[in-house]
């Protein structure tokens, strides 16, 4: 399984968000929020919404994520694991658990979110 470089994962821990354009039909690039777990990268949809980008991802894996300047090829895999979205749980309440982000922090928890987790992958370049 590849794995991304420390300088990206660095970045993703510090940036608030990512832009993420998931799928192969052309669209603006979303904001999402991500977290770090064990040096591996995860999200989470906090919109059920049917065009969303969760859902592009569950029937199509691929996606470009940005951060900062720097693009990556991402591909999603769904994560499974009680004990890894448990942690996951706890990265999104401390990374954006503070002032107003803190019911969506929370929002995210919840078993309708959780049941979105998915890891990205890097792609070759």
């Amino acid at each position: 399984m590849r794995r991304f470089e420390k300088e990206i994962l660095a970045a993703i821990d510090r940036s608030p968000y990512i832009f993420i354009k998931a799928g192969s039909r052309p669209h603006r690039p979303i904001v999402i929020w991500v977290v770090i777990v064990e040096r591996r990268v995860f999200v989470r949809s906090w919109s059920f919404k049917a065009r969303s980008w969760n859902r592009v991802l569950q029937k199509e894996p691929l996606a470009v994520i940005q951060v900062g300047k720097r693009k990556c090829r991402v591909r999603s895999v769904r994560t499974r694991s009680i004990r890894l979205k448990n942690l996951i749980d706890r990265a999104y309440l401390k990374k954006y658990g503070k002032g107003g982000m803190v019911r969506f922090a929370k929002d995210l928890g919840r078993p309708k979110s959780r049941a979105t987790t998915m890891e990205l992958l890097p792609l070759p370049k």
